[in-house]
């Protein structure tokens, strides 16, 4: 006797349910707006940004100036040049072996906290130090400026130039370091330009709704179709 299997029950007739997949992060981010990478990188800029300026620790700047004043046997053209020498020697190991001792820092400190700047049109050198204590960078470029004073001194037969102090650094009151506040602000512009950079080569979605473009015709497709035309 031979036994019908028929309906669901026949071998092969019933398949199991294929599983959804969900959807991947991938296909999660190209669903999002456009302005949305926009907001996300000015977001994250400005944390970060106003982040590092809270943790950071604010530094302090200060500026001495010395001025180069021609003798009787000199006139403003040298001591002008004279200037431009001095502002040069200030941060050499001479100079700053003996602003060492009136600074109470070592030399390499000196070396690395002081910078001078000159005049092209005024016989002047600034002399400015940065520290994270205010008094530090007061002492510092005061140092400075006195050290050089004293070895232009030891030259002034032979440079007819005299190197006085003009004006002595003060103690700053406030800090020359960014606020957090800046710092925030300039993390979100890099933040937002980042964000629009990467709006352009985001992958626009094809006409099947999945985020990619579609495809273009081969070209022996597109000699057909214009050979029809």
């Amino acid at each position: 006797m031979t036994e019908h299997v028929t309906g669901d029950h026949a071998p092969g007739s019933h398949r199991a349910p294929a599983p959804r997949r969900g959807s991947s992060p991938l296909s999660r981010a190209r669903a999002l707006p456009p302005w949305s990478l926009l907001a996300a990188g000015v977001l994250a800029g400005g944390l970060l940004g106003g982040g590092y300026g809270v943790v950071r620790a604010p530094t302090y700047t200060a500026t001495s100036y010395v001025v180069a004043v021609p003798t009787e046997r000199s006139d403003p053209a040298t001591a002008l040049g004279f200037a431009q020498a001095y502002g040069r020697a200030a941060t050499q190991l001479a100079v700053l072996g003996d602003a060492q001792v009136w600074a109470g820092v070592p030399v390499a400190t000196l070396r690395s906290s002081v910078r001078t700047a000159t005049s092209p049109d005024v016989p002047m050198v600034a002399v400015t130090a940065t520290s994270a204590r205010p008094d530090l960078a007061a002492d510092m470029a005061n140092a400075v400026a006195r050290a050089l004073t004293r070895h232009a001194g030891d030259t002034v037969k032979a440079t007819h130039v005299e190197l006085e102090q003009f004006a002595r650094a003060t103690e700053p009151a406030e800090p020359s370091s960014a606020s957090p506040a800046v710092t925030g602000l300039v993390g979100a512009s890099a933040g937002g330009l980042l964000g629009g950079l990467a709006l352009l080569v985001r992958p626009r979605r094809g006409p099947d709704g999945r985020g990619r473009p579609a495809a273009l015709p081969s070209p022996a497709l597109a000699g057909d179709t214009r050979g029809a035309l």
